[in-house]
């Protein structure tokens, strides 16, 4: 297993006591198509964790694969005025992980998390272990629970 998806793991194990079932696929999972395809899911379970800018510092978005992030819906959530993408060299110093691995908790920083609504309509979902490479299946339930995020409909219309 990559060096940051096992890192990744032993943070879930040692922070929240839960054991992540860590899946690789060499080709890679960088978008949610990518990932649905590699898992054999719907789009729609993949959690993709998108980190944002706002006045206050960084937080994570983790939406549905299936959906984008409609911006003014998740700074109201947050009680900012804006949010944007956020820098790549910002998340990595912030969150710790790299864009296209950001697992949705065991952040380096605590971030505030949000959570789109719609990833509750599935039983299972699929987020990022820490690399683009791997992915690892939780609940809905237990995304919110170990994320501490706020469930919300930040989705666009």
């Amino acid at each position: 297993m990559h060096t940051r998806a096992t890192e990744f793991s032993e943070l879930a194990r040692d922070r929240y006591d839960f054991d992540p079932d860590i899946e690789e696929f060499p080709a890679g999972t960088k978008t949610a198509a990518d990932a649905a395809e590699a898992v054999g899911c719907a789009v729609g379970q993949i959690a993709s964790s998108i980190v944002v800018e706002t006045e206050d510092g960084l937080a994570v978005v983790v939406t549905s694969g299936a959906n984008r992030v409609d911006m003014d819906r998740a700074a109201a959530v947050l009680g900012v005025e804006q949010v944007s993408m956020a820098d790549a060299d910002d998340i990595r110093e912030t969150v710790g992980w790299s864009i296209g691995g950001v697992p949705p908790f065991c952040h380096e920083t605590a971030v505030p998390v949000v959570i789109d609504e719609t990833l509750f309509e599935y039983d299972e979902i699929w987020a990022a272990a820490g690399t683009p490479q791997a992915v690892f299946e939780l609940t809905p339930g237990e995304l919110e629970s170990l994320s501490g995020g706020d469930r919300a409909a930040i989705a666009e219309s």
